[in-house]
Formats: C-alpha cells, structure tokens, sequence
C-alpha cells in the first residue's frame, strides 16, 4: 500500500481526530505516504445560483482558506509522526473528484469514515460512502464512526 487517499469532513472534529489516529496507524503499518482530502461545497456559480455581493464572496473565500490552514495542519500532525502527507482540498462533487484523485495519484486504498444512519435517511438520502463502496475498485478501509 503505496499511498492512502484520507477522505476527511472537516465539520467534526471528533470525527476527523478519529480518521487521523486510525491514518498513521495504517500509514506506519504500511509505510504509506497519505494523501488528505477535504471536498468543499461546489461553487455557488457552478451550481447555478448568483452568489451575490462581493461580501458574501469574500465570506466564501475565507472559509476556504481556513479549511485550507485546517487541512494543512492534520497534514503536519501526521509528517510529525513520521509520515509523508500531503492535504488537499478540492471544491465540487464530493464522489467524483474523490474518484478522480484516486486515479491521478495512483491511490492503493481508500480510508473513509463511516456514520451510522437511520433506515429511512439512508433510503432516502444515502451517502457518499455507500456511493464510493459500490464504485471504487481498490480496498476500502471504513473506519466506524458514532454519533
């Protein structure tokens, strides 16, 4: 396992902290580099929605870099223990860039956190892991998450 893609939520810190222990254990078992991507909300451009006056640009721009310097940081946490890391951040569909990145960086496994859902959320909603299961072609790594 050359390199591990580390699919991260940055709105859980929780979550994320248990992602990374879980992330260089795997990474040292393996002596993987790890790669750490955050996917962002699409752009409202993109999306076709006007985002409006140049305040609101200005908000949406700050909250990209602070999840830039938060990506940066877990990035470091791991290369401090012994790790080579590198942390992205992307903006757009969550399930096809993270599909795209596995294929650019030549990923050997895929580590996700994994929440548990209600019966009807998942049957309505679903999500991007049970997406990612049924499309990605290398080991999956799911971490359990609880609420």
């Amino acid at each position: 396992m050359n390199n591990l893609l580390v699919a991260l939520d940055l709105n859980s810190p929780k979550h994320t902290e248990t992602i990374i222990e879980h992330t260089i254990k795997l990474g040292k078992a393996f002596n993987s580099k790890c790669w750490l991507i955050h996917i962002a909300q699409p752009d409202p451009e993109f999306v076709g929605y006007d985002v409006g006056p140049q305040y609101i640009r200005d908000e949406i721009a700050e909250e990209f870099r602070g999840e830039h310097r938060q990506i940066q940081r877990i990035a470091e946490k791991i290369s401090n223990a012994g790790l080579e890391c590198d942390g992205l951040l992307i903006q757009g569909p969550t399930e096809e860039l993270i599909l795209e990145e596995i294929k650019k960086l030549n990923i050997d496994m895929l580590v996700l956190g994994n929440k548990k859902k209600g019966f009807l959320q998942e049957v309505f909603i679903g999500s991007v892991t049970n997406d990612l299961i049924k499309d990605v072609r290398i080991p999956i790594y799911l971490i359990p998450l609880n609420k």
